[in-house]
């Protein structure tokens, strides 16, 4: 089984990039770490942690998403809701919420969900954001739990990866494993 180490980076896309960095980078405070672009396209970069960053295509025609509440249901084609970034410290969310609000961006109010407390907002883009930050003495990666009053038959079966319901790979031989260069080479020529 593979083992994974985080979210390498999540891809979200832009039509102002400016915008985009000044709030990620500056108003947030997360590092911008790489960046590609061309005439009509850019990808940049943030560092969100050690192993998480978020990433930014900006293409011209984008435009910002209509609002959604965070976690509201929908009824339209739809498989994003929320981006939840964990903070370190209780006093973070504060922080803040002060930094959002003296921006002019829309900060609510901090919320307790019993196992986090988490802050809700916006991003120039409208994407929707969430601040989290773990209660003490509930982690929930090491203790699951798993409170569905009508969960799927699927739900039952235990939180741990559940072996033989899809079908075996094939070992890819060595001289089959080829790798094709792609966008963003470029960030390694040091010249």
């Amino acid at each position: 089984m593979p083992r994974f180490t985080g979210i390498n980076h999540l891809a979200m896309a832009t039509g102002d990039m400016e915008a985009t960095i000044r709030f990620w980078r500056d108003l947030l405070g997360m590092r911008l770490v790489a960046g590609i672009g061309h005439p009509g396209y850019r990808h940049y970069f943030l560092e969100i942690s050690e192993t998480d960053m978020i990433a930014f295509f900006e293409w011209p025609n984008v435009k910002p998403l209509e609002p959604k509440d965070h976690g509201v249901p929908v009824e339209i084609p739809f498989a994003f809701d929320h981006i939840s970034v964990g903070v370190a410290e209780r006093a973070d969310l504060w922080e803040l919420k002060a930094k959002l609000e003296a921006a002019g961006f829309w900060a609510s109010e901090i919320i307790d969900h019993g196992f986090i407390l988490s802050l809700y907002s916006f991003d120039p883009n409208n994407i929707a954001i969430e601040f989290s930050w773990n209660q003490p003495g509930i982690d929930l990666r090491k203790h699951p739990r798993l409170v569905d009053k009508n969960p799927p038959k699927v739900r039952l079966e235990g939180s741990e990866p559940q072996p033989g319901h899809w079908p075996a790979p094939e070992p890819i031989a060595r001289e089959d494993m080829k790798i094709y260069p792609g966008e963003g080479r470029e960030i390694l020529d040091r010249s």
